[in-house]
């Protein structure tokens, strides 16, 4: 699966298109920060190179029309963002903390974005329902766990034929160590993308798993043991 560098000044264009939306989402973000600690970044240009155009980043790997689950979806990173430029795409939010859970669904009104399902759940447990799992075009997740963890709660959601994505920083050797558990949970091919944000923001990584067989029903694991007792 060839797949290139991020474009950051055709993303810069998208992000310049929908300049509205991008400001009311920052606007937004900042109310709410105020109360619920979204997020330590604030700052206007932090923001918009270490959010909005990160999560932009793997815009590249996502289908037309593709169905999408968010796990850990936190303050909307990555997935407003990509819906924002990607009307086509259908967004399920997976959050487990209900004060972010109204920020998003606040997000998703304000902003007036359809096809958007936000849900307040744990990962774990949500993963082996009927109606989630492995029915997912692909499942992102951006700063939630070490790839070993981060890897059983999103594989689940993941159809065969379809597509895990994380977003981290610049770390050959988290995704090297994580390569067994990703076999383990379905995985096939799998590689990373690593780029450098523009003006010096900082150096990421994408890491993608293509799924080629259902992940056995044994996971996710329950009670915390995918963070407390990560896959080797």
């Amino acid at each position: 699966m060839e797949q290139n560098l991020p474009d950051f000044e055709e993303l810069k264009r998208k992000i310049e298109e929908k300049k509205d939306k991008f400001d009311a989402f920052y606007s937004l973000l900042l109310a709410y920060n105020a109360k619920f600690n979204l997020t330590a970044l604030t700052e206007e240009g932090e923001v918009f190179h270490k959010h909005f155009l990160d999560s932009l980043a793997g815009e590249g790997f996502l289908q037309a029309g593709a169905r999408c689950a968010e796990v850990g979806s936190g303050a909307g990173f990555p997935s407003i963002p990509l819906k924002i430029v990607r009307e086509d795409l259908s967004l399920t939010l997976i959050e487990s903390t209900g004060k972010k859970c109204d920020f998003l669904r606040a997000a998703v009104r304000e902003l007036g974005l359809k096809d958007v399902e936000v849900v307040n759940a744990r990962a774990e447990e949500l993963g082996r329902t009927e109606k989630y799992r492995e029915q997912f075009d692909v499942c992102f997740a951006r700063a939630v766990a070490q790839m070993n963890t981060l890897a059983e709660y999103c594989m689940p959601f993941v159809r065969v034929g379809g597509l895990f994505l994380a977003y981290k920083s610049d770390n050959e050797e988290e995704y090297r160590l994580s390569l067994p558990a990703l076999a383990l949970l379905g995985g096939g091919e799998s590689g990373t993308v690593r780029y450098g944000l523009p003006e010096d923001y900082g150096a990421r990584m994408l890491i993608y798993c293509r799924k080629i067989r259902p992940t056995r029903p044994k996971y996710p694991r329950g009670q915390g043991l995918a963070r407390r007792s990560p896959l080797q």
